[in-house]
Protein backbone atom coordinates (compact mmCIF):
# COMPACT_ATOMS: atom_id res chain seq x y z
CA UNK A 1 0.00 0.00 0.00
CA UNK A 2 1.65 3.31 -1.14
CA UNK A 3 1.79 6.33 1.31
CA UNK A 4 -1.28 8.16 -0.39
CA UNK A 5 -3.59 4.99 0.58
CA UNK A 6 -2.21 4.55 4.09
CA UNK A 7 -3.08 8.33 4.91
CA UNK A 8 -6.59 7.87 3.23
CA UNK A 9 -7.07 4.72 5.03
CA UNK A 10 -6.09 6.60 8.46
CA UNK A 11 -7.94 9.39 7.98
CA UNK A 12 -11.74 6.99 6.91
CA UNK A 13 -10.74 5.30 10.09
CA UNK A 14 -10.56 8.24 12.38
CA UNK A 15 -13.77 9.87 10.73
CA UNK A 16 -15.22 6.40 11.77
CA UNK A 17 -14.37 6.52 15.17
CA UNK A 18 -15.32 9.94 15.56
CA UNK A 19 -19.11 9.36 13.90
CA UNK A 20 -19.18 6.06 15.99
CA UNK A 21 -18.38 8.69 19.27
CA UNK A 22 -20.85 10.94 18.24
CA UNK A 23 -23.70 8.26 17.48
CA UNK A 24 -22.93 7.12 21.00
CA UNK A 25 -24.64 10.43 22.42
CA UNK A 26 -28.53 10.31 22.77
CA UNK A 27 -30.52 13.12 23.56
CA UNK A 28 -33.41 12.54 25.70
CA UNK A 29 -36.52 14.45 26.62
CA UNK A 30 -37.98 14.92 30.13
CA UNK A 31 -41.71 14.15 30.03
CA UNK A 32 -43.77 15.96 32.05
CA UNK A 33 -46.33 13.80 32.03
CA UNK A 34 -44.45 10.96 33.80
CA UNK A 35 -41.77 13.25 36.19
CA UNK A 36 -42.47 15.27 39.08
CA UNK A 37 -40.58 17.73 40.79
CA UNK A 38 -41.06 17.89 44.67
CA UNK A 39 -40.28 19.45 47.30
CA UNK A 40 -40.58 20.07 50.95
CA UNK A 41 -39.71 22.02 54.22
CA UNK A 42 -40.44 22.51 57.55
CA UNK A 43 -42.86 24.27 59.25
CA UNK A 44 -43.23 24.70 63.01
CA UNK A 45 -42.65 20.83 63.62
CA UNK A 46 -43.97 18.93 60.59
CA UNK A 47 -42.68 19.14 56.82
CA UNK A 48 -45.20 21.02 54.36
CA UNK A 49 -44.53 19.07 50.66
CA UNK A 50 -45.13 20.99 47.75
CA UNK A 51 -44.29 20.85 43.63
CA UNK A 52 -43.93 22.65 40.52
CA UNK A 53 -45.79 21.26 38.03
CA UNK A 54 -44.31 23.16 35.17
CA UNK A 55 -41.10 22.03 33.77
CA UNK A 56 -38.75 20.77 31.14
CA UNK A 57 -35.90 19.69 30.23
CA UNK A 58 -33.04 17.47 27.92
CA UNK A 59 -30.41 14.90 28.84
CA UNK A 60 -27.68 14.35 26.56
CA UNK A 61 -26.12 11.10 27.75
CA UNK A 62 -23.87 8.10 26.58
CA UNK A 63 -24.91 5.03 27.73
CA UNK A 64 -21.67 3.85 28.00
CA UNK A 65 -19.54 6.85 29.41
CA UNK A 66 -22.21 8.51 32.03
CA UNK A 67 -19.79 10.36 33.30
CA UNK A 68 -19.40 12.86 30.03
CA UNK A 69 -23.41 13.26 30.28
CA UNK A 70 -25.28 16.56 30.07
CA UNK A 71 -28.51 17.92 31.73
CA UNK A 72 -30.31 21.12 31.16
CA UNK A 73 -33.50 21.83 33.14
CA UNK A 74 -36.03 24.53 33.40
CA UNK A 75 -38.71 24.94 35.85
CA UNK A 76 -41.58 27.49 36.08
CA UNK A 77 -42.25 28.87 39.19
CA UNK A 78 -45.35 29.96 38.64
CA UNK A 79 -47.06 26.67 38.80
CA UNK A 80 -45.93 26.45 42.08
CA UNK A 81 -48.45 23.67 44.05
CA UNK A 82 -48.77 23.88 48.16
CA UNK A 83 -52.59 22.35 48.20
CA UNK A 84 -52.98 26.07 49.21
CA UNK A 85 -53.86 28.90 46.76
CA UNK A 86 -52.97 31.45 49.39
CA UNK A 87 -50.19 30.11 50.29
CA UNK A 88 -49.09 29.55 46.67
CA UNK A 89 -49.67 33.46 45.58
CA UNK A 90 -48.09 34.34 48.64
CA UNK A 91 -44.80 32.34 47.12
CA UNK A 92 -45.02 33.90 43.98
CA UNK A 93 -44.91 37.21 45.73
CA UNK A 94 -41.74 39.09 46.00
CA UNK A 95 -41.25 38.10 49.52
CA UNK A 96 -40.16 34.52 48.11
CA UNK A 97 -39.69 33.93 44.21
CA UNK A 98 -40.98 37.08 43.08
CA UNK A 99 -42.37 35.45 40.02
CA UNK A 100 -43.13 39.15 37.70
CA UNK A 101 -39.26 39.44 37.84
CA UNK A 102 -37.37 35.72 37.84
CA UNK A 103 -40.45 33.58 36.30
CA UNK A 104 -38.26 30.35 35.73
CA UNK A 105 -35.50 28.22 37.86
CA UNK A 106 -32.56 26.88 35.80
CA UNK A 107 -29.96 24.26 36.31
CA UNK A 108 -27.46 23.42 33.92
CA UNK A 109 -25.00 20.74 34.58
CA UNK A 110 -21.36 21.02 34.23
CA UNK A 111 -20.31 17.75 35.91
CA UNK A 112 -21.13 14.25 36.70
CA UNK A 113 -19.43 12.21 38.61
CA UNK A 114 -19.88 8.16 39.46
CA UNK A 115 -20.60 7.36 43.18
CA UNK A 116 -22.06 3.71 43.20
CA UNK A 117 -23.78 1.05 40.52
CA UNK A 118 -26.18 3.00 39.38
CA UNK A 119 -25.27 6.58 41.29
CA UNK A 120 -24.03 9.94 40.16
CA UNK A 121 -23.19 12.89 41.88
CA UNK A 122 -24.13 15.92 39.16
CA UNK A 123 -22.72 19.36 39.86
CA UNK A 124 -24.04 22.03 38.39
CA UNK A 125 -24.94 25.97 38.13
CA UNK A 126 -28.74 26.50 40.00
CA UNK A 127 -30.33 29.80 39.26
CA UNK A 128 -33.10 31.15 41.58
CA UNK A 129 -33.87 34.77 41.96
CA UNK A 130 -31.53 35.64 39.66
CA UNK A 131 -28.78 34.28 42.29
CA UNK A 132 -26.40 31.32 40.92
CA UNK A 133 -24.94 28.99 42.80
CA UNK A 134 -22.79 25.55 42.17
CA UNK A 135 -25.18 22.24 44.00
CA UNK A 136 -25.11 19.16 43.89
CA UNK A 137 -27.54 16.54 43.05
CA UNK A 138 -27.54 12.57 43.57
CA UNK A 139 -28.65 11.31 41.39
CA UNK A 140 -29.85 7.31 40.37
CA UNK A 141 -30.17 5.93 37.16
CA UNK A 142 -33.13 3.85 37.42
CA UNK A 143 -32.81 2.29 34.19
CA UNK A 144 -32.72 2.23 30.21
CA UNK A 145 -35.56 0.90 27.94
CA UNK A 146 -38.68 0.31 25.71
CA UNK A 147 -41.76 2.74 27.23
CA UNK A 148 -45.22 3.15 25.56
CA UNK A 149 -46.23 3.91 22.02
CA UNK A 150 -42.88 2.93 20.87
CA UNK A 151 -40.76 5.31 23.08
CA UNK A 152 -37.30 4.57 24.13
CA UNK A 153 -36.71 6.01 27.96
CA UNK A 154 -34.34 6.46 30.37
CA UNK A 155 -35.39 6.76 33.95
CA UNK A 156 -34.05 8.82 36.84
CA UNK A 157 -34.13 10.10 40.73
CA UNK A 158 -32.53 12.40 42.25
CA UNK A 159 -32.66 15.01 45.28
CA UNK A 160 -31.11 17.12 46.89
CA UNK A 161 -30.88 19.88 49.70
CA UNK A 162 -30.55 23.73 49.24
CA UNK A 163 -30.98 26.64 51.80
CA UNK A 164 -33.45 28.84 50.19
CA UNK A 165 -31.64 32.10 51.98
CA UNK A 166 -28.64 31.05 49.66
CA UNK A 167 -30.93 32.29 46.90
CA UNK A 168 -32.47 35.16 48.38
CA UNK A 169 -35.72 33.25 49.00
CA UNK A 170 -36.18 34.76 52.31
CA UNK A 171 -39.58 35.41 53.35
CA UNK A 172 -40.94 38.36 55.48
CA UNK A 173 -39.07 38.19 59.35
CA UNK A 174 -41.92 37.16 60.94
CA UNK A 175 -42.25 33.65 59.27
CA UNK A 176 -38.23 33.54 60.17
CA UNK A 177 -39.10 30.47 63.05
CA UNK A 178 -41.71 28.95 61.84
CA UNK A 179 -40.07 27.54 58.31
CA UNK A 180 -36.87 25.76 58.23
CA UNK A 181 -34.41 26.95 56.35
CA UNK A 182 -33.26 23.74 54.03
CA UNK A 183 -35.73 22.69 51.27
CA UNK A 184 -35.54 18.96 50.19
CA UNK A 185 -35.92 18.35 46.40
CA UNK A 186 -37.18 14.99 45.10
CA UNK A 187 -37.37 14.46 41.65
CA UNK A 188 -38.69 11.59 39.45
CA UNK A 189 -37.40 11.71 35.99
CA UNK A 190 -38.74 9.84 32.62
CA UNK A 191 -37.36 10.70 29.55
CA UNK A 192 -37.69 10.16 26.09
CA UNK A 193 -35.33 9.02 23.16
CA UNK A 194 -35.83 12.50 20.63
CA UNK A 195 -35.47 10.72 17.16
Amino acid sequence: MNKTLRILSLASLALGLLASAHAATETYAIDPVHSSVGFSIRHVFSKVPGSFTKFSGTFSLDQANLEASKVEATIEIASVDTRSEKRDEHLKSPEFFNVAKTPTITFKSTAWKKTGADTYDVTGDLTIKGVTKSVVLQAKLLGFGPGLMGAYVSGWDVTTTLNRHDFGVDGPGWLGKAIGDEVAVTISIEADLKK
